[in-house]
């Protein structure tokens, strides 16, 4: 059911409030387990709930797909996203502009802070082989990249920006148990302002498949890419904020 900006979830055939849900629960698999399963999606507002599937996950764990009703409606005009505010540039362009701007090489430290040490998303952006059919940072003459790879420290973050004059850092946090991307962020991004007079402050850029791009503020950086960012989103937003909105300042 769609009624302008109004639409309910699709399943079978249209309106008909359909949704899928996962989750897992800490108890071995049984008819009691499937019958917590249903319990849960009931208390969230699916009705009837049907268990779809359920299996094991080793001692104690189970893993529920469950298949339901809601009578939930979305309004899309209340819905709050991060437009992209900044044109897509092609490498031959960010590169023209950078050099006409800046008259020098645009310098990006990268890498993945604290504990985490799954570099795929921080490579997906940074190294010249990129991601879905784009090249990395890397590719781009003018943009000279530093890629600290996993496990790098908050302190050697900021000590490798200094050392490099970076005017932009790169930051991707996969491990999220606990909200570790958050704290870490957060951690990262007090870090900075303490290091750096405000004025000289390198751009702090944070990506991860759990970010939420409407948590800038609350994380003390100035921009949030979530799932599916390709590099040339990320060179063309560079481009924007470092040299196209200072040469119009």
């Amino acid at each position: 059911m769609s009624e302008g900006s109004i639409l309910r979830p699709y399943g079978d055939t249209t309106g008909d409030g359909m949704v899928q849900l996962s989750f897992t629960l800490p108890v071995a698999h049984s008819k009691v387990a499937e019958g917590a399963a249903a319990q849960l999606a009931n208390k969230m507002g699916i009705d009837p709930a049907l268990v779809v599937h359920a299996q094991p996950m080793g001692p104690g764990f189970t893993f529920f797909v469950v298949y339901g009703r809601v009578n939930h409606l979305v309004d899309l005009d209340k819905v709050e996203v991060v437009e992209r505010d900044y044109p897509l540039l092609s490498p031959k362009e960010v590169n023209l502009a950078i050099r006409s701007g800046l008259r020098r090489r645009l310098v990006v430290v990268g890498g993945c802070i604290g504990t985490d040490a799954h570099t795929v998303g921080i490579d997906a952006i940074l190294n010249i082989k990129g991601f879905a059919g784009e090249k990395g940072l890397e590719y781009y003459r003018e943009i000279k990249v530093v890629n600290l790879g996993a496990q790098v420290s908050v302190p050697r973050l900021v000590e490798r920006a200094r050392e490099e004059k970076a005017d932009a850092v790169l930051v991707s946090q996969v491990v999220t148990q606990r909200d570790a991307h958050v704290h870490n962020t957060q951690e990262m991004s007090a870090a900075f302002r303490e290091a750096y007079p405000s004025d000289r402050r390198p751009l702090m850029v944070v990506g991860g498949p759990r970010f939420d791009e409407t948590m800038a503020s609350q994380l003390g950086v100035d921009r949030v890419f979530s799932r599916g960012t390709t590099p040339g989103e990320v060179a063309s937003y560079l481009t924007h904020r470092l040299v196209e909105s200072r040469r119009t300042a």
